[in-house]
């Protein structure tokens, strides 16, 4: 019972976490499957009545055979589901839930059955029975999340777990064989060396598997794939013409044609509209491009970047293709890898050099400080919460608003940390989602910013893998917007050569302030809170539709 209770939850979190990384919306996820789960345990708990007497160790172990063979194949069978039928992906997807659920919900009747013949006394057994049962569930929870999540994909987690079920199938029959218990031994041993030969190919295929259906959901051959603690990332390379582009759970994040677009528009026109561009604090933004254009500033003295999954910096930072995108932004920088839990307010930092002066009389070339990068890989909401100092400019680069997770990073409890630490003359610029094909959500973002106490000016330009994207730029000094407006009218400039930018102008930003007719028009009033968060609603169900 410890060991079935503790595959039984893994499951559970297996299939909860497949339908959030395809369908997003976690907690719906996990709330929705898992109450499906618990329905049929009780459904089973009540059918199991029915069941005789005759046989029940066979019954045990067809039970254990049974959830080994459904949980280790569940995460493929999804998967593949999705990929070949996805208007159809939820049959598939609750069969499994509905299936392995009742074969979890008859596991306890049928062991109590079977030990009132050796524990005769009623309350010894439920207590041994129960009590393993749910320590079992607590420490397969603990392995779930401090192991399986962290180093395995789902596709080998599933069998892994599988593997405890049929090893309590081979204990039992092993057990009840010595006493004599097993009426039809062979018919159960051959259901079992079944079971094993299945679990032992698919184990050895899965990876195979995964990324032959994995390759079905992207255009371009994939070159890297990889599940982190955090997410699922992925590099796909296309050849005519050369696009490199990075997906996290399957949602583009850059196309390394013209990535330079948002970046640009991102970082400049908050860098040249603050009074100062010493300290400098960018959150999200893993690849290291917000920080590659962030070093082109001379004046920049300090970097933080804050991104949570140390891989994607690892990426970023050893990756052939990223590292000629980001110009080796992140190759000097400090990595600082700690968890949530320890996040610390000092900042050990190392320098990053430039070395493009020279010499006039020898040539020879003058190692310069440029600025200071520290890399945090850590939750940037408790991270913001503890830092100390003012930062002139803040650049929020987070993914879309897809998840629970992530729409708390667009809350007003979150804003107004960022409040907290931006400077008198700062500026911040966030990225917020498409005003043209997220209105809604855009907007939503642009009313909790407002209502945090920021000014702001929204803009947007065309990005041709995304279409029109939008940023929002946001300051707490005395400086109204139309103040700023009058200052983004006067630029001829953002502080650095023209020719270090590919595509931003003063003239192509100042057109990006204009919207059209009724798109920043909404009927709503709501702001995004921690405890309410309104953004995801808006992104899911109004993203993306014309």
């Amino acid at each position: 019972m410890f060991f079935t209770g503790a595959s039984g939850f893994i499951f559970e979190c297996v299939l909860s976490t497949v339908a959030t990384y395809i369908l997003g919306n976690s907690i719906e996820q996990f709330s929705v499957t898992i109450s499906l789960m618990l329905l049929m345990m009780g459904v089973a708990g009540y059918w199991q009545k029915r069941l005789s007497d005759r046989h029940l160790v066979e019954k045990f172990l067809a039970v254990e055979v049974l959830l080994a063979m459904l949980g280790g194949f569940a995460p493929t069978a999804a998967y593949a589901a999705y990929a070949t039928m996805e208007n159809h992906f939820s049959l598939v997807q609750y069969f499994f839930v509905l299936a392995i659920g009742f074969l979890i919900g008859l596991e306890i009747p049928l062991v109590l059955r079977i030990n009132r013949y050796y524990v005769p006394t009623l309350k010894s057994n439920i207590a041994t029975v129960f009590s393993m049962d749910y320590i079992g569930s607590f420490i397969g929870a603990l392995v779930w999340v401090y192991f399986f999540l962290k180093y395995f994909p789902l596709t080998e987690t599933s069998f892994f777990v599988a593997g405890v079920n049929f090893f309590v199938a081979v204990i039992t029959y092993l057990y009840f064989m010595r006493h004599r218990a097993v009426a039809r031994p062979l018919v159960s041993l051959l259901m079992i060396l079944l079971t094993a030969a299945a679990l032992g190919y698919g184990y050895a295929q899965n990876r195979v598997w995964n990324l032959l259906l994995e390759q079905r959901f992207y255009d371009q051959p994939i070159v890297y794939s990889k599940t982190t603690k955090y997410q699922h990332i992925v590099m796909t390379a296309g050849v005519s013409p050369v696009d490199y582009r990075l997906y996290i759970n399957g949602n583009l994040q850059l196309s390394s044609r013209d990535e330079h677009i948002y970046h640009e528009q991102l970082v400049h026109p908050a860098m040249r509209l603050a009074a100062r561009r010493n300290r400098i604090l960018i959150l999200g933004g893993g690849d290291g491009l917000a920080l590659r254009e962030v070093l082109k500033h001379p004046d920049v003295e300090e970097v933080l970047l804050i991104d949570i999954d140390p891989d994607m910096i690892a990426l970023a930072r050893d990756d052939d293709v990223l590292n000629q995108l980001n110009q080796g932004a992140l190759a000097d920088a400090r990595v600082v890898a700690t968890g949530a839990s320890g996040v610390t307010s000092e900042m050990s930092t190392r320098p990053i050099y430039d070395y493009t002066e020279t010499l006039p009389e020898s040539g020879t070339p003058v190692i310069k400080e440029a600025a200071r990068v520290s890399v945090y890989t850590v939750d940037a909401d408790k991270m913001v919460q503890r830092l100390s100092g003012l930062w002139d400019v803040i650049l929020v680069d987070f993914p879309d608003p897809n998840s629970v997770e992530l729409a708390k990073l667009y809350s007003r409890e979150f804003y107004l940390k960022l409040r907290r630490i931006l400077s008198d003359g700062g500026i911040m610029a966030v990225q917020s989602t498409s005003p043209y094909h997220a209105r809604e959500s855009f907007l939503c973002v642009r009313r909790t910013l407002d209502s945090a106490g920021y000014e702001t000016i929204p803009y947007h330009d065309n990005v041709p893998s995304f279409g029109d994207w939008g940023w929002i730029l946001a300051w707490h000094s005395p400086k109204a917007a139309r103040d700023v407006r009058n200052e983004i009218a006067q630029l001829d400039d953002f502080g650095i050569p023209q020719d270090r930018l590919r595509y931003l102008t003063p003239e192509a930003f100042r057109s990006a302030l204009t919207f059209g007719k009724g798109l920043l028009d909404s009927h709503s009033t709501e702001v995004n809170r921690l405890m309410h968060p309104v953004l995801l609603r808006f992104y899911l169900s109004e993203s993306w539709q014309p």
